[in-house]
């Protein structure tokens, strides 16, 4: 039997998202149908938002929730099971065939989504579904399927971060504090913190920031080699190394991409290979890159996507983190919306009004 559901489509005619009570069919084999408790909202949809489309969207891909319906073919969840959705596959090693998507009928022809949170119920493919215990926090864990995943996965999984090792992030939104914890989780030092708000500055030195940079008020390359300079250690241009050992673009951003490079140490020749610049922030423009550096210093610039994490292997110690006090999401989650708040949210993300990460509470 179909269950009704409340979903926020976005039309394929330029507009705002639009609330539309519609029918979620039965799902097919490999598919789940979850009564939704919360939803992050993510800065990477508000691009999604911004591109051309041929059909409705529907949107949203972290969220808790209690499974309601399991298809034929699901095995490692069941009905009433407390789990978390996700954009990433929970095991990828393991799947057997491609995940199915979803498709609403909407009141102006179908919505397409691949995953879709922003709704009072949903239904995805069981490869992004994770049972966790009964017992969580129902609301703020939500962010674990994306902000913490990506932030905090790009610094253990991606990176590797070891402890001593010097970090600098810039974009300390909910992506770049999760990866300030995940820093700190590895037991990074220094942990620099760059960004345009004094208050977000301050705002990350609560989730372990050592430094702060205000990349409006100084130069932040500068500042961080500032931060870093080792006297008795020389490049093979007999200059004193300076530099974090690891950079993460949390942005996406022209200015950001460009800078993280540069702001990574040179290597010590013939001792150790230079810094690591990491991006991590989907990028929604090009971006200039002088290779000679990376090639006289020996630098690295790598992606991360979804922190390379696996679900089935990463979320357990996110919760442990949270269940610990050492990943503070009830602080993280800045903003509560309701579903009916979805435009009034996506439009404070657009603007910077949002200091950590926000959520639809359903």
């Amino acid at each position: 039997m179909p269950t009704p559901a409340r979903v926020a489509v976005l039309p394929q005619a330029p507009g705002p998202l639009r609330i539309e009570e519609v029918d979620i069919p039965d799902p097919e084999p490999t598919q789940v149908v979850v009564r939704q408790f919360a939803s992050g909202v993510c800065h990477s949809q508000l691009h999604q938002m911004h591109r051309p489309r041929q059909n409705n969207v529907i949107l949203g891909h972290e969220s808790t929730g209690v499974v309601l319906h399991t298809g034929s073919a699901v095995n490692h969840v069941k009905e009433g099971d407390i789990v978390l959705v996700t954009w990433v596959p929970r095991d990828a090693s393991n799947a057997k065939q491609a995940p199915v998507g979803a498709v609403l009928q909407a009141f102006d022809g179908p919505a397409i989504g691949n995953v879709f949170t922003w709704a009072d119920h949903t239904i995805v493919d069981q490869q992004f579904v994770v049972k966790v215990d009964p017992n969580i926090e129902r609301n703020v864990t939500a962010i674990i399927g994306c902000a913490v995943m990506t932030g905090a996965g790009a610094v253990m999984n991606t990176a590797g971060v070891q402890p001593g090792q010097s970090v600098a992030i810039f974009g300390v939104g909910g992506v770049g504090l999760s990866a300030v914890v995940g820093a700190k989780m590895c037991g990074a030092d220094p942990i620099i913190a760059v960004d345009l708000s004094d208050e977000k500055l301050e705002f990350a030195k609560r989730f372990g920031a050592t430094h702060g940079i205000n990349a409006g008020e100084v130069d932040p390359v500068e500042a961080i080699h500032d931060l870093t300079r080792q006297e008795n250690v020389f490049s093979m241009g007999r200059r004193p190394i300076s530099g974090a050992d690891y950079t993460f673009d949390c942005i996406g951003a022209k200015a950001t991409m460009e800078q993280i490079i540069p702001a990574c140490r040179p290597g010590q020749f013939g001792v150790c290979q230079g810094g690591t610049a990491v991006l991590v922030g989907i990028p929604q423009t090009k971006m200039e890159l002088d290779p000679l550096p990376i090639v006289t210093q020996e630098k690295h610039f790598i992606g991360s996507i979804g922190g390379s994490c696996s679900p089935d292997r990463d979320f357990p110690t996110f919760l442990k983190w949270f269940e610990d006090g050492d990943l503070d999401l009830g602080s993280m989650v800045t903003e509560r919306y309701s579903l009916e708040q979805i435009n009034e949210a996506t439009t404070a993300l657009e603007n910077g009004q949002i200091s950590g990460r926000a959520i639809l509470e359903f």
